[in-house]
């Protein structure tokens, strides 16, 4: 089981055209892995943006261990990797963790439109 984020819900395979590609808003998907100890640092980060931009963004987990052709899809090779969808599409790609004032800098910009 992946380490979940505080109010970040979790998304497979099944669930992703649904959840992400089909979503109004556009999400933040955080490419996750149980194995991965930047992901664990990244965790509490993803819970205190989630609150920031509830309602502006979605921000969702997907293992990539369990999940594989979505991870496939999307070409991810490392976790964590966050992925921002709009629209279906993916509009801006960070790997690795990150602060939270970082990480919410970047998002401002995709939210802004400058993707």
């Amino acid at each position: 089981m992946i380490h979940t984020a505080q109010g970040v819900a979790e998304v497979t395979d099944a669930t992703f055209e649904e959840r992400v590609l089909a979503a109004g808003l556009p999400v933040l998907v955080e490419f996750t892995a149980d194995w991965c100890g930047p992901c664990r640092q990244l965790a509490p980060v993803l819970s205190a943006v989630a609150a920031e931009l509830a309602g502006r963004m979605e921000i969702v987990q997907l293992d990539i261990d369990t999940s594989t052709a979505t991870a496939a899809r999307y070409a991810v090779l490392s976790a964590p990797t966050l992925i921002v969808f709009r629209d279906g599409e993916p509009v801006r790609q960070m790997v690795g963790a990150r602060p939270r004032r970082k990480l919410l800098a970047e998002l401002e910009e995709v939210l802004a439109g400058e993707g």
